[in-house]
């Protein structure tokens, strides 16, 4: 049976989770807009409500139909967020994009997925013009414009009773994000308004969260933290979302106290904000991280809920509470909805308690899972066993039926919370004069988890080390998002090779670390 026409989600969608709260809690504070300059702004229920219909019957007067993709490529801002949900409300799907990526990767997204019109500000305007003729409408939030015949964002504000809205469908896709695995281009992630309304029932319940709580994002809304693990989970109880343009550390405890913020998402570079020794008395109280982590609990004062899941999964896949009292550093247990398997790569065999095998997921697709790989067949039929979706992620069942994380796909790095194909950095380099060979792989680093470094053989007639590091470098910045450059490139005369003579990345990683700090 589709799950989206069962009893999941039936009748259920975004546009019926504001309305919803609209009728409830009109007066309820909904969004709060903590700009880094100038005053906040705030939405109730009832306004925010109301700002996405009328945003939605703009996009529609601009053409936007079901099933139409829109590229929103913009930092967090409460237009960006009115935006999301309005092309949402229309059945149109939102393509949100990492705002760190480079124009010509933005110009392949726009054009694996088709979008029709873009809504980015005014500094992205090399990006809106890397993607030519593909876009027929261009909305610019904030001053300036992307593109010369570009429209205000106040221009989208339509005539809340020029479209009286259409049915609800669970299973229509809402969103796409991008998520990088071990091909060299990112795959499109699609996400249904069941999958949303899923995150909004399922997340409040694994971190406790209530109707007169308030979850602070900073983290960008591209991510699927801040959409469905953080926003969605606040829509779904009517709780308040506090938005910052992204983390500060300055603004961090002001923020918090003003609001009373009594959830956020933990990432390692915010630890050293909670352990502020003039930290204010606040009503913070959980903190969403990947671990039971006592240590952090006492060092910082505030419940850690273990959370485990990615774009794929939609929300916490595997979830623990500090009232379960689970063994420190556990993942926890399946969260209800989610089936796990442990399964050994190789035999495709279950794991026995204590061996490390691959992380299997199941639920129904469209529900607890994404929908698809848009556009991507070959990547869709590599992702499922069945109906049970490879992770790539390398795990380990302990006693009591806890799971702990042992590690990763290694040509996935995770640099300060973004995902980062190996392969395609070193595609960005195969080819350049003087490089023969090339290995990407990630260094262990103290506050992003780790960064990409690249080992390279040179080739005849290279330049010295210093320029030819130079060349690569400069060449990652002009093909890749910031994050995916290499920090450091390091000359050998021969990657280290096992059976067959296949590489063995585990021991470059073992030489990156040897090599100081970068």
């Amino acid at each position: 049976m589709d799950g989206g026409n069962g009893l999941q989600t039936a009748g259920e969608d975004i546009p019926w989770l504001l309305r919803r709260w609209a009728d409830a809690k009109p007066s309820h504070l909904g969004l709060i807009w903590e700009p880094a300059d100038g005053p906040a702004q705030s939405w109730t229920f009832a306004e925010l409500h109301v700002a996405t219909r009328r945003l939605a019957a703009g996009l529609v007067a601009l053409g936007v139909a079901r099933g139409d993709r829109v590229l929103i490529h913009a930092e967090n801002s409460p237009e960006m967020l009115l935006a999301w949900l309005a092309t949402a409300t229309v059945g149109a799907v939102a393509v949100t994009t990492n705002t760190r990526s480079v124009p010509s990767e933005v110009a392949w997204c726009v054009e694996h997925t088709g979008c029709v019109g873009a809504i980015t500000q005014a500094h992205y305007a090399s990006h809106i013009a890397a993607c030519g003729d593909a876009l027929k409408w261009v909305v610019t939030i904030g001053a300036g414009s992307a593109r010369d015949d570009a429209d205000p964002f106040a221009a989208l504000y339509g005539d809340i009773d020029s479209w009286p809205g259409r049915p609800i469908e669970p299973m229509l896709p809402f969103g796409i994000m991008f998520t990088s695995g071990t091909t060299a281009r990112p795959k499109a992630v699609v996400h249904t308004h069941a999958n949303a309304v899923w995150a909004s029932r399922a997340g409040p319940r694994t971190i406790d969260l209530g109707t007169d709580d308030c979850y602070l994002i900073y983290l960008p809304l591209f991510h699927v933290n801040a959409q469905s693990w953080s926003f969605f989970s606040a829509l779904g109880v009517g709780a308040t979302t506090v938005l910052m343009a992204k983390w500060s550390t300055s603004r961090f405890w002001d923020v918090v106290a003003r609001n009373r913020v009594t959830h956020i998402s933990l990432m390692p570079f915010v630890f050293g904000a909670l352990g502020a020794p003039d930290r204010p008395e606040t009503k913070l109280r959980v903190g969403v991280f990947g671990l039971i982590m006592p240590v952090i609990e006492q060092m910082f004062g505030l419940a850690v809920y273990a959370a485990y899941g990615m774009t794929e999964t939609v929300t916490h896949a595997i979830s623990g509470k500090p009232s379960e009292h689970l063994p420190e550093r556990s993942m926890g247990h399946p969260s209800p909805g989610y089936e796990v398997a442990i399964v050994d790569k190789d035999t495709g065999e279950v794991c026995p308690e204590g061996v490390t095998g691959e992380l299997w997921v199941r639920g129904v697709r469209g529900v607890q899972l994404f929908l698809e790989y848009y556009a991507n067949p070959e990547a869709n039929e590599r992702a499922f066993e069945g109906d049970w979706f490879k992770t790539g992620d390398m795990v380990v069942r302990g006693e009591g039926g806890n799971i702990y994380y042992r590690e990763r796909d290694k040509d996935l790095l995770k640099v300060g919370g973004e995902n980062v194909s190996a392969r395609e950095v070193e595609e960005a380099i195969t080819g350049l004069p003087g490089v023969a060979a090339v290995a990407v792989v990630g260094k262990h680093h103290e506050f992003l988890s780790e960064v990409v470094v690249a080992f390279v053989i040179k080739g005849p007639g290279a330049e010295n080390d210093a320029s030819l590091e130079a060349t690569i470098i400069e060449t990652c910045r002009e093909r890749l998002a910031d994050f995916k450059v290499p920090r450091a490139v390091f000359f050998v005369d021969e990657f280290p090779t096992g059976t067959l003579d296949k590489l063995l990345k585990n021991q470059l990683r073992v030489m990156a670390d040897a090599y100081p700090a970068v």
